[in-house]
């Protein structure tokens, strides 16, 4: 995202405190005057110098892994960081775009899912932690909207993947491909029979840029309607990595849910978006990157 503002000529400034993130994934940006960092957690006020036409919020763990081992962190940044970006953005009349999920439908009961259906979330349930706060984010932006004016608009993103994400993060793609590498067994939880729909990153890029150069509230799903099985992408990664590593089915965690597929029919209307790159072009490009640059930054990092 900071690579495409910077590059359209947009004086960018990026606030992280690194919790998920990399400084590596920003190196080429850190020597122009028009890219800023500011390391700060998001809970607390954001200080930004001059004039801010947008604000993009797209603070949380993504993770199931890391979500799960800091739940009160996800929950406060995905609530009360999310005021803070909020207040950064009301203060300046900028618009404010929101990187919400498709958790928030839940173990969908509606397939393929739409905008106007409202989830089937368990509240409770360890996953609640990431879901909630993606819903609560949701329900504080529409309520500035009506009540304070906000120029507001919300992204739920469906299982995004490419270059640059963590090794370690515990993502079925980025799992698959270091395990494949390795020779290792690929992790299956359950049977493989539920569902993810995969979008290249580029593509979700492109879907923030005009999002951010529109004026639709949303919320608006970005994400590749190509619904494949989880035991399908284990087996296109085995294959792509030309692997002879297996499969191994595991317990499904609680509240995983069984199909996701998004409806883009409001995308493809109103900001004009679908994407462009296929599944195995995607992967190919992934794979190609975790061999080099990903392997290489992971030995950089410990020593």
């Amino acid at each position: 995202m900071c690579d495409a503002l910077h590059a359209r000529g947009d004086h960018v400034v990026c606030v992280d405190d690194f919790s998920s993130g990399r400084f590596a994934n920003i190196e080429q940006l850190r020597q122009s005057p028009k890219f800023e960092l500011v390391e700060q957690d998001v809970r607390t006020t954001i200080r930004v110098t001059g004039a801010v036409d947008a604000v993009v919020n797209m603070a949380s763990l993504a993770s199931p892994p890391a979500y799960l081992a800091r739940p009160i962190f996800t929950l406060q940044t995905g609530s009360t960081g999310t005021q803070k970006a909020l207040d950064l953005a009301m203060g300046h009349d900028a618009r404010f775009v929101q990187a919400s999920t498709s958790e928030v439908y839940g173990d969908p009961l509606v397939h393929p899912q739409s905008e106007d259906y409202w989830g089937n979330v368990n509240p409770v349930g360890p996953r609640s932690v990431y879901d909630e706060a993606k819903r609560y984010a949701e329900a504080l932006i529409a309520a500035h909207g009506r009540a304070a004016g906000l120029n507001g608009g919300i992204i739920r993103i469906f299982n995004t993947y490419g270059p640059r994400l963590g090794l370690d993060d515990g993502r079925v793609v980025t799992q698959f491909i270091t395990q494949a590498l390795e020779g290792a067994p690929l992790t299956v939880y359950g049977d493989g029979t539920q569902t993810r729909s995969l979008c290249y990153v580029s593509d979700l890029v492109r879907g923030f840029l005009a999002m951010i150069d529109g004026s639709i509230a949303g919320p608006v799903n970005l994400g590749n309607p190509h619904e494949l099985t989880v035991r399908e992408i284990a087996e296109l990664v085995i294959d792509l990595v030309g692997s002879d590593s297996t499969i191994e089915f595991h317990d499904i965690p609680e509240d995983d849910p069984k199909r996701r597929k998004p409806d883009i029919s409001m995308a493809q209307a109103e900001l004009g978006w679908s994407p462009q790159v296929d599944v195995v072009d995607g992967l190919s490009r992934t794979i190609e990157w975790i061999r080099s640059e990903g392997l290489r930054e992971d030995l950089r990092t410990a020593v």
